[in-house]
């Protein structure tokens, strides 16, 4: 008997396999697993995590690259009670004990060489291991069980039957002290965001979604678990095709792709190298994309030839996704960035003045998040969690949570809100006020800017300066100096230009901001 009232998220995957167990779950080059096969495959693997003494209440990390053992494993894990950390597969391994360290994980499935490098990196990190890939054969690494002898033992008889208010996995994001830091996420609020998707796009076992994004970034949720509860498939995009934007198009051509979530700079490379339009991705219907602010000269590229929905979703880690604005053609028009629209469903969203007072439509407010979706803190520092699960000022009748999500915005009088920039994004600059975003968006408009990141700097007198880093076709120094005069004051044009051929970015596929400010401090 499976469930139709899922409340866990391994709850979504029984309820798939039992409703068509041959239907094809993922997909991953040549490599397929059907839905009935997925679901035994993560049942052996939660038999052999509740062997090695990794249960309910525990952690399962994940550090190994993106493929079809990643998805059983993950699937084992919440089968097994534990919570899934995923951990970048090309972190440093130093940055993935420590991760590892930090949250106090049971079992780690992994790889030989990365489990290798994890005992040399911190030679007193304890933890069992799964070696999800046995290079050939070869037996695994002492004291690790085989990825072969998981799937060939008996499945857990009774999966873990837990509490919507467990948690179902742990995201690590970067941390303002250079400590990553662990973004709690329950079965319930998960499923506050799945469910939404789920309905208002109406994914079907028809669909085809890409996962794009990898498994420790948020994105990869919508990808995975509302793809499961609908039946459909998925296609994990390997890492190799990532940077190769080409390569990215004919994969959704060749596998069919219905439906594309990712971030705005993975759909520009598309538009502006890989010789991504509508006519060349005939199947795609949805195009999904959040993390950051889409240039609008590309958006209004994507929007003149995709006919498909086309999506802005907005939200950090903590909230998951909890605004989100369709574009529609009045964005040919537009001269200034996209809103990121209005609450999702069971959300209610606020800008808050300095004042604590509820903006006005027009004036800028921190946007604040209330609902079943938002985190339930971040692990081990219940210091940090204040600071962001905050007492809703607004209500005085009962202890409610809100989260502030550090984001500036304001109200336009459509009802949408427009995101301003980042809280620590605004810098005083010669006495002004200045918001990067803006000096972004202004270097955005000229034709042969590509991608462009703004950092401050200390200046010699004890103020900031600005330093814009460029990357395009057939720019010059001055010729940004320029345009940027012509579009901006005086004060908030960055006093030097940077042009390079890319810039550099996270594993997320963002702008890496911090590299940048390193490198100009």
């Amino acid at each position: 008997m499976y469930r139709t009232d899922a409340y866990q998220l391994h709850h979504l995957l029984t309820a798939s396999a039992a409703a068509s167990p041959d239907h094809i779950a993922v997909i991953h080059g040549e490599d397929r697993i059907t839905y009935g096969e997925l679901d035994q495959a993560a049942a052996r693997v939660a038999r052999a995590v509740r062997e090695l003494g990794a249960g309910p209440g525990d952690r399962v990390a994940l550090f190994l690259p993106k493929s079809i053992p990643a998805v059983v494993s993950l699937f084992g894990a919440l089968k097994a009670g534990a919570a899934y950390v995923p951990v970048d597969p090309h972190a440093p391994a130093r940055r993935a004990a420590l991760i590892l360290r930090d949250c106090g994980v049971r079992c780690v499935v992994t790889t030989p060489d990365r489990l290798a490098a994890l005992r040399q990196a911190d030679p007193g990190l304890s933890f069992q291991t799964i070696v999800a890939a046995d290079d050939g054969g070869a037996a695994p690494p002492a004291g690790a069980t085989a990825w072969g002898d998981v799937l060939a033992g008996p499945a857990l008889a009774q999966p873990s039957d837990g509490v919507e208010t467990d948690l179902g996995y742990i995201l690590y994001t970067s941390g303002s002290t250079g400590v990553p830091k662990g973004v709690m996420i329950s079965h319930r609020a998960a499923l506050t965001f799945i469910h939404w998707t789920h309905t208002e796009f109406a994914v079907t076992a028809d669909d085809v979604v890409s996962n794009h994004a990898p498994f420790h970034f948020d994105l990869s949720i919508f990808d995975l678990f509302t793809t499961v509860k609908a039946g459909g498939t998925v296609v994990l995009v390997p890492d190799r095709l990532s940077t190769f934007p080409v390569k990215l198009t004919e994969l959704v051509r060749m596998r069919g792709i219905t439906i594309w979530y990712s971030v705005p700079s993975a759909l520009v490379l598309m538009l502006t190298r890989g010789k991504l339009a509508g006519e060349s991705v005939p199947s795609l219907r949805l195009a999904l994309f959040a993390g950051e602010v889409f240039p609008l000269k590309y958006l209004q590229q994507l929007r003149r030839t995709f006919r498909g929905r086309l999506v802005n979703l907005y939200g950090p880690t903590e909230t998951n996704v909890c605004t989100w604005y369709e574009v529609g053609d009045d964005v040919l028009q537009r001269e200034t960035p996209i809103p990121i629209g209005k609450a999702t469903l069971n959300y209610e969203v606020f800008a808050l003045t300095a004042e604590g007072r509820c903006a006005a439509p027009g004036e800028h407010g921190e946007l604040y998040a209330r609902g079943p979706g938002l985190m339930t803190g971040y692990w081990g520092d219940p210091e940090k969690t204040a600071s962001v699960l905050v007492r809703n000022p607004l209500q005085g009748a009962y202890d409610e949570r809100l989260c502030r999500t550090g984001d500036l915005v304001s109200l336009d009088p459509g009802g949408d809100y427009l995101y301003l920039g980042r809280r620590d994004h605004m810098v005083k600059v010669r006495g002004y006020r200045v918001e990067l975003g803006e000096v972004e968006a202004a270097l955005y408009q000229h034709p042969g800017v590509r991608e462009t990141a703004v950092v401050a700097v200390d200046a010699a007198d004890g103020g900031k300066r600005l330093q814009a880093f460029v990357s395009g076709d057939g720019l010059t120094v001055e010729a940004l100096e320029r345009h940027c005069l012509e579009r901006l004051p005086r004060y908030m044009v960055p006093e030097r230009f940077t042009l390079r051929a890319t810039l550099p970015k996270t594993s997320t596929g963002k702008i890496d901001r911090p590299a940048l400010q390193a490198e100009s401090a």
